[in-house]
């Protein structure tokens, strides 16, 4: 065998292998946003946590479960947003002290931070739908404060 067709059949190899190593990485899965699902199972958490919460909160439970409520529906419009453009994916909490009436608006505040420094880590903007998610969670946050500071005077 000659020098020349030794290096054309390694050559040929070479890109044989290659182009096996681009479609087995093409064809590894890639998980469905992650960040923007975890956040919504902590809005969801959030919400379930609000709504068990007695209401004398002086309209704050409210305000922050409308903001939830709203911070969910863009999430979602986010997560279908980015299915349906097909957009690449790459790879503050304030620490408050438990107030012992206060267990259900503690919870949501809790969820309400995870969903939030989710909606941080979730990449591309989604249409800018994880934007007005993050405003209604922060204001879900503010509202949330509000009514363990109004429930514990």
């Amino acid at each position: 065998m000659t020098r020349r067709t030794f290096a054309n059949m390694l050559a040929l190899v070479l890109i044989a292998v290659a182009s096996s190593y681009t479609v087995a990485v093409a064809a590894t899965p890639v998980p469905d946003q992650p960040y923007m699902k975890a956040a919504r199972a902590d809005l969801n958490s959030a919400r379930n946590e609000l709504l068990k919460a007695t209401s004398n909160k002086e309209g704050h439970r409210t305000k922050a479960l409308e903001y939830v409520n709203k911070a969910i529906s863009e999430t979602n419009a986010g997560i279908v947003y980015d299915r349906k453009h097909n957009h690449a994916i790459f790879s503050k909490s304030a620490l408050l002290a438990i107030t012992p009436d206060q267990p259900h608006m503690q919870a949501a505040l809790n969820h309400l931070l995870d969903a939030q420094r989710n909606l941080q880590s979730a990449t591309s903007e989604k249409g800018g739908h994880r934007v007005k998610a993050l405003e209604y969670v922060g204001k879900a946050i503010t509202e949330t404060n509000k009514g363990i500071a109004a429930g514990s005077n």
